[in-house]
């Protein structure tokens, strides 16, 4: 596996785990009055977010110098 592939599987895993844990925090939360969880779930979407942006970026540069 180069480190290309390497660095594409990282992100995407990245962005599973942070996207999950956002839903996590949110199912979790439904029905009690804490606020820690929402602030949780939602840099966590933000994070995710993040990384989408990220990872697009980075595809565009791969095609961009034909790595």
């Amino acid at each position: 596996m180069s480190l290309k592939h390497f660095h594409l599987f990282f992100i995407t895993l990245s962005i599973i785990t942070s996207a999950g844990f956002g839903v996590w925090c949110f199912v979790t939360e439904r029905g009690k009055e804490t606020e820690g969880a929402a602030v949780m779930g939602a840099i966590s979407f933000a994070t995710a977010i993040g990384l989408v942006v990220y990872l697009i970026k980075f595809l565009g540069k791969l095609k961009r110098e034909n790595l």
